[in-house]
């Protein structure tokens, strides 16, 4: 399945290969979900953690960082 993407490092059209063939290759060892690469399994295990992202400048909570940074962008 070449859908005509180029990367410049192998990893990078591996992790994209995944897109294609559906492959989850990272699993959650506390529920069993999978995830296509690391970062993804990564940010899902702050679920079990209960560790949360606070904003500086507002003290609103998030449980996902790239949620935080967005929310910051309004300030």
């Amino acid at each position: 399945a070449d859908c005509g993407k180029r990367f410049r490092r192998g990893s990078h059209l591996i992790e994209h290969h995944r897109i294609h063939t559906g492959e989850k290759p990272f699993t959650c060892p506390d529920c069993g979900k999978s995830f296509r690469n690391q970062s993804g399994l990564t940010q899902h295990r702050f679920f079990h953690t209960g560790e949360t992202f606070t904003c500086p400048d507002c003290g609103k909570q998030f449980r996902h960082i790239s949620n935080l940074r967005a929310h910051c962008r309004i300030h």
